[in-house]
């Protein structure tokens, strides 16, 4: 072999390892998280701790790019965009709000949802078909809503005057179901709207000023957001209050019924490990929970001076002493 093209070779092998070491790492996939309330929020701690079950170590194997509105509704399009400027692969949304906020923002980057009734709010075709970029978990909250005002009805039957705080962010067919339940249980519904936390004592004024005996909290990622002030000023307003679920209940709300959340944030840690691994959102069916629970919290009843029916109590899977 002539001597130059050994030369060749040699500059070739001696080479090789600076044209691999030249070569860009593996980019770590990023998940963006996008809520409604505070990162510290049981959701928040329950999804990080699902997706290290799936063996995703963060800092190694995945980045979280966690964002918060803090319970400002009107700042989720900029945390969005902020998501979609980091090219995220996927985006984590708490609420029918920040899911929308996210489907603004991207047509692309697949999303998964964490809402209350999707179909209803728009968010995708069908729950089987979603299509586009969103799937994700649906937690049924337009059929729970009127499932609680019976429990509550059955609990306190004379009531008859119920105020209804509401979120407008959220579903408009949660509301519908709960004012048809109303209306067959002949209940005076009053529906009073809050999406500040400033407006929170307002609502509470107008309540008493309406004369509401009690209050159904309907779902809403801001509500969770503000779960312990809205249960403080229950009981400072002396309102017996049916609320979504068992985080409210344990923040001092009276009986809670609905989906286990924790299980639901579990949930979407599967959806996002499947994305990561190529799945698109597409051809992945929304969820529906399985699992609802029925919480009573007897320490807000006796601060109430509220006797729950005892066959109420042998029917909750827990009851908060």
């Amino acid at each position: 072999m002539p001597r130059f093209v050994l030369g060749l070779l040699a500059l070739c092998i001696l080479d090789a390892p600076a044209v691999v070491a030249a070569q860009a790492p593996p980019r770590t996939p990023q998940i963006g998280v996008l809520r409604v309330g505070a990162p510290t929020d049981a959701p928040a701690d329950t999804l990080r701790k699902a997706l290290r079950d799936l063996g995703y170590a963060e800092g190694r194997d995945i980045v979280i790019a966690d964002r918060s509105a803090e319970g400002r509704l009107e700042r989720l399009p900029d945390l969005a965009a902020d998501l979609v400027r980091l090219k995220v692969d996927v985006i984590v949304a708490g609420g029918v709000a920040a899911t929308r906020a996210a489907r603004d923002a991207t047509a692309t980057t697949p999303i998964v949802m964490l809402a209350t009734d999707p179909l209803g709010a728009g968010l995708v075709t069908s729950l089987a078909r979603p299509g586009g970029n969103i799937t994700g978990v649906a937690t049924l909250e337009s059929e729970l809503g009127a499932k609680r005002l019976e429990l509550f009805k059955e609990a306190f039957p004379k009531i008859s005057r119920l105020a209804v705080l509401y979120d407008s962010s959220t579903s408009p067919t949660v509301l519908k179901e709960v004012e048809d339940a109303g209306a067959r249980m002949k209940l005076q519904l009053q529906v009073i709207e809050a999406r500040t936390p400033e407006d929170l004592e307002a609502a509470f004024r107008k309540m008493k000023g309406r004369r509401a005996a009690a209050l159904t909290v309907l779902a809403s990622p801001f509500f969770n957001s503000q779960r312990l002030r809205i249960a403080n000023l229950a009981i400072e307003h002396r309102l017996p209050t049916t609320v979504p679920h068992r985080t409210y209940a344990e923040a001092g709300g009276l009986m809670s019924y609905g989906p286990d959340f924790r299980d639901l944030s579990r949930r979407t840690a599967v959806f996002v490990d499947k994305i990561l691994k190529g799945a698109k959102p597409a051809d992945l069916p929304v969820e529906q929970p399985t699992k609802f629970e029925l919480v009573i919290n007897l320490k807000t009843a006796k601060a109430l001076g509220l006797t729950i029916p005892p066959s109420l109590l042998l029917r909750a899977d827990e009851v908060i002493q």
